[in-house]
């Protein structure tokens, strides 16, 4: 695959998906690809499924058209998969993947299985966002389309400041900046910027901590009981467990939190010496070198023995 223009010459009909509780680079992604469609093909019918996205991202241009249900028995002629490694964190837009003519996924997870009809999967980007902006094209490229792609690479790259930032990813974000955004508020409005109630849950997070393996893995774990007593729901705990990874000494850094169907979500973050991606897998997840995700059963405690175990053994 060159780029979206041969994909799209001559279809009437395709939909766009993310992975399940859409991230910064999954809503800049997919939403800068939904708005080149809408532009330069406007013959096509699109439409975007993610699911409800946080609130920080609702100015980036077509946000308010995203649909976030599932229920229309539909057929499109292209899907187009992004930021997503396998069909199970499609949700329940899973079903329109199957039965759709085409099907193309756009991602950087190294764990990603090459699912789709036609893959462009590139584990050494960034981001997706990076990967959207080569299949658009620079000249393509316009001041709504650019905010979408650099919240996607200011987010997955932590405003920078992570291994998976190149030479590349820093000559892309210029060219976005040229394009009038301005990305002063966007790197502080959706990065920065915290309630007072994030704020408090992130404190009783880092109270919550317990240190490791000699002090190189730090764990720490959120209940249900803690969120409805600060009023935050699971999108409010992002940037938790980088704040965790940054303590000094710490290679590797374990957040978990309980949902209410009983099971834990477990973010990962390394410093590099760590290789997330394969404990993730082990674990039924999937992400990067240095930052992964999965799911688990049980209580927090054995949850984070099983993990930490990886992560020594690795050490």
């Amino acid at each position: 695959m060159r780029d979206f223009a041969s994909q799209l010459a001559g279809i009437k009909s395709a939909a766009i998906a993310g992975h399940i509780r859409p991230d910064g680079d999954c809503v800049g992604s997919c939403l800068a690809t939904y708005n080149y469609i809408r532009k330069y093909f406007p013959q096509i019918e699109v439409t975007l499924y993610l699911e409800p996205i946080p609130n920080i991202f609702k100015f980036l241009a077509g946000a308010g058209e995203i649909t976030h249900t599932c229920e229309e028995n539909k057929s499109y002629d292209l899907f187009i998969v992004q930021d997503c490694g396998d069909e199970g964190r499609l949700g329940g837009a899973v079903k329109y993947f199957k039965t759709a003519a085409k099907t193309v996924c756009v991602d950087h997870h190294i764990s990603n299985s090459s699912f789709a009809d036609e893959n462009y999967i590139f584990p050494t980007a960034s981001s997706t966002s990076e990967l959207v902006f080569g299949l658009i094209g620079e000249k393509y490229i316009t001041r709504e389309i650019a905010e979408c792609i650099y919240v996607g690479i200011v987010h997955d790259t932590g405003v920078f400041q992570y291994s998976c930032t190149s030479a590349k990813t820093m000559e892309i974000a210029g060219k976005l900046m040229d394009t009038g955004i301005d990305y002063p508020r966007i790197i502080d409005e959706t990065f920065y910027t915290k309630t007072f109630s994030q704020n408090k849950i992130l404190g009783r997070a880092l109270l919550n901590g317990r240190l490791y393996a000699d002090g190189k893995v730090i764990a720490s774990v959120i209940t249900k009981e803690d969120m409805q007593e600060f009023g935050v729901m699971p999108r409010h705990l992002d940037g938790i467990v980088n704040q965790l990874r940054v303590t000094k000494g710490v290679e590797a850094a374990v957040f978990l939190y309980e949902t209410d169907d009983n099971q834990l979500k477990a973010s990962t973050r390394s410093n590099g010496l760590v290789d997330l991606a394969e404990i993730a897998v082990n674990f039924g997840g999937g992400g990067h070198v240095c930052a992964a995700g999965f799911s688990m059963q049980g209580d927090a405690d054995t949850a984070i023995e099983a993990i930490v175990a990886e992560i020594k053994r690795q050490l």
